[in-house]
């Protein structure tokens, strides 16, 4: 086998899972049993006007994709995973996180324009 950025950069993703897993797991935890809805829908650092209308896509949104990350971090060296099963996975998880984050946020802020500094 030769190493290359390929290599690494997948062995990174792989990695990167198990943190990315406690991460929003973490999160969802917080939402669901503490009730702290400090980290639901931020724009800007900011929660919205009221962040318990939004907590429970919050907490979907990282119940699932801590729960799929910390599976397809096991599932790889117990089953076997094939390459393209667990890069896709993983990635897809990743991705659509970060792009229904922004939508919650965007969804939860509403259309207000923003503060001039």
């Amino acid at each position: 086998m030769v190493f290359n950025p390929s290599i690494a950069l997948n062995w990174i993703l792989y990695l990167a899972l198990l943190p990315m897993a406690f991460f929003w797991l973490r999160r969802a935890w917080r939402i669901a049993v503490r009730r702290d809805y400090s980290e639901v829908a931020l724009k800007r650092g900011e929660p919205p006007a009221n962040p318990a209308r939004w907590a429970r896509w919050q907490l979907l949104i990282d119940g699932t994709a801590g729960l799929v990350a910390a599976t397809v971090f096991v599932l790889v060296p117990l089953l076997g995973l094939p390459f393209e099963t667990w890069t896709a996975l993983a990635g897809s998880t990743v991705i659509c996180k970060i792009f229904l984050d922004f939508a919650l946020s965007r969804q939860a802020h509403g259309l207000a324009a923003r503060p001039r500094a």
